[in-house]
């Protein structure tokens, strides 16, 4: 039986003990109609619970037993109200009490509670960010956990939403997936939701539909909990500049709405506090480091077990990592972020051009993985949409060219499992690369303002 499902009979037997002192003082009063009219909507109340236990857990428990007595000694206490014949008030209120007592203890302790965990990823690409957690959740035998992927829209220029994406067609084949539309949210009020997406209606570039709000969500779980799908570099220290760099992250409508936070450290874990004191005043502090938790980030889970398989890549790839020798070729993870095409677009696809040329020279050597960020184009297209030709004239020419990887797949950690260097933007892909020790080489600010090529 569900934990809320308990809860909602719990509920309803408070209301039935209060009940109960007034059905004893109406007939102190002499008026047993009243009485009468109680009795029986006490009786309906009490069958409504038992139907709800034999649904979730099935009949003959002592919990039915003891509400079964109830209803039958509401019979006789009504039967002789119609008859006439005396009663004792506080006999009345003291056997009710008894059997009551007897069903919220049975409730408690003699019916297992069950879990219901939903998790909301949106972009496949994402999963890795509660992967681990669902797992946890799927192998214990208490739980009940569902993988309900959401749609989302791409942002109009206007802000309007444009195009929506649904996949949850890509997901893995041992991911059994819920459809987002046959989850019933308002009668099934999971005992917890999971979120990657912290923005709500703040994101310019894309957004969830508003239903996946956490605003919204709220209301149909009793824990709601955002875990960040990104890592961070963490500050080597923690002065104002740290904690101001980091209000983009922290101050967001998932982070303020959730009953739980968790984030990739305990280090990152103070951060957070101490941004969200900051605007939220000192005395909110306990609050907040209830609140947060720094338990690990579930991508690290993830990465970790890709670089313990031997992984299966595509043909295509596999041809332009291996030599006709039989050698193997090193492999430049190259990252494109969002961030550096917003600071300053032009330049930066300068920087992309060059930065190809010089990997294609030097392509017997090394193999180039370019993985832009995922939401490059739908960033472009919202808030930099001149740029837009010249940005697909750039990806059309180096697929078209054949001697790198363009990897638009949704599994980033592969990437990061079988390249050997990284190279590109300082984005929240770096503090994830540095946990593997391979080389890390971020392109500097200064190439991006065309100076150096």
């Amino acid at each position: 039986m569900r934990k809320y499902q308990k809860s909602l009979c719990h509920e309803i037997i408070k209301v039935l003990q209060k009940a109960h002192g007034e059905i004893a003082g109406y007939i102190e009063k002499g008026e047993t109609g009243k009485a009468s009219l109680l009795l029986g909507q006490c009786r309906q109340s009490a069958v409504g619970i038992d139907t709800l236990i034999e649904n979730t857990a099935g009949t003959g428990t002592l919990a039915a037993c003891a509400l079964e007595e109830y209803c039958e000694l509401i019979c006789q206490f009504h039967e002789a109200l119609l008859q006439g014949i005396s009663i004792n008030p506080r006999q009345i209120k003291k056997k009710f009490h008894r059997l009551l007592l007897k069903v919220s203890e049975e409730l408690e302790h003699g019916i297992p509670t069950r879990w219901e965990a939903v998790f909301l990823p949106y972009k496949v690409s994402m999963w890795d960010s509660m992967e681990s957690v669902w797992r946890a959740a799927q192998e214990d035998a208490d739980c009940d956990a569902y993988v309900v992927p959401i749609p989302y829209y791409d942002r109009n220029p206007d802000g309007s939403f444009g195009e929506m994406h649904y996949e949850g067609n890509l997901y893995p084949e041992d991911v059994p997936v819920v459809s987002y539309n046959a989850y019933d949210f308002e009668n099934r009020h999971p005992d917890m939701v999971f979120i990657h997406n912290p923005y709500d209606d703040g994101n310019y570039v894309t957004s969830v539909h508003p239903f996946f709000y956490s605003k919204n969500l709220k209301q149909y779980t009793d824990s709601l909990t955002y875990i960040p799908y990104f890592i961070l570099g963490e500050p080597a220290s923690y002065g104002s500049a740290a904690v101001s760099g980091m209000e983009p992250f922290c101050m967001t409508p998932g982070v303020m709405n959730a009953d739980l936070v968790i984030v990739q450290s305990e280090a990152m874990r103070q951060i957070y506090v101490d941004v969200l004191v900051q605007y939220t005043g000192e005395e909110k502090r306990l609050c907040w480091q209830k609140k947060i938790l720094g338990l690990g980030s579930p991508k690290m889970d993830h990465l970790w077990g890709l670089m313990r398989r031997n992984l299966r890549l595509p043909e295509e790839w596999e041809e332009r990592i291996w030599r006709k020798d039989g050698s193997r070729r090193k492999i430049v993870f190259y990252n494109t972020s969002v961030s550096a095409l917003l600071l300053d677009g032009k330049a930066v696809l300068k920087k992309i051009e060059r930065s190809l040329q010089i990997f294609e020279e030097n392509r017997e050597d090394v193999t180039l993985l370019w993985r832009p960020h995922p939401l490059s184009e739908a960033t472009l297209a919202s808030m930099r949409p001149r740029l837009m030709k010249q940005y697909e004239k750039i990806v059309r020419e180096y697929k078209a060219a054949g001697w790198g990887i363009y990897d638009d797949t949704p599994d980033m950690d592969r990437a990061i499992a079988i390249s050997d260097a990284y190279y590109g933007d300082n984005s929240s892909v770096v503090w994830l690369y540095r946990q593997t020790g391979k080389p890390v080489m971020i392109a500097s600010r200064q190439e991006f303002d065309g100076k150096n090529g």
